[in-house]
């Protein structure tokens, strides 16, 4: 069965990052835009991972290009998130999330857990749940807001 700790990806600075290095923690992978009208969502996102981080939590960040609002280069994604919603939680690189060139996380994301159009990603924040064994529990929709997630994520922490 394939896991979270299945997967290596880039930072948004460039180095290697082992996605194993997260077994045992609660993951939110969120792709992510810094030109969309959902990107305030960060700071939620970011006081998430403040709150929750001492209890196992570890928001993923993932910018996504595919609905065109993420033209920046990795410096520029980097300087938007720290500087307009003080962002410390950990940034991937820049990835496609639909199409044939899809980054293989948000492929096997989206085969785990379908959402409404079948498996691809509707829009910039759609965020993905991971259990501490490293397995998809929960798929959430772009609107949904980082306090909405609060109840599912302190579950899946106790659980």
């Amino acid at each position: 069965m394939t896991t979270l700790s299945d997967f290596q990806v880039q930072t948004l600075e460039g180095g290697d990052a082992d996605l194993a290095q997260y077994d045992g923690k609660v993951v939110l992978v969120v792709n992510t835009a810094s030109k969309c009208g959902l990107t305030p969502q960060f700071e939620g996102l970011e006081q998430l991972h403040r709150e929750l981080a001492d209890q196992g939590l570890v928001v993923l960040g993932f910018p996504s290009d595919s609905f065109a609002q993420e033209h920046g280069s990795s410096d520029e994604i980097a300087e938007v998130c720290q500087r307009n919603y003080g962002v410390t939680f950990p940034m991937m690189e820049k990835v496609a999330v639909n199409g044939g060139d899809t980054h293989p996380v948000f492929a096997w994301l989206k085969q785990e857990q379908k959402g409404l159009l079948g498996g691809a990603i509707k829009w910039n924040f759609t965020k993905f749940l991971i259990g501490r064994d490293g397995t998809v529990l929960e798929r959430f929709a772009p609107t949904a807001t980082p306090d909405e997630l609060r109840p599912s994520i302190e579950r899946a922490l106790a659980a």
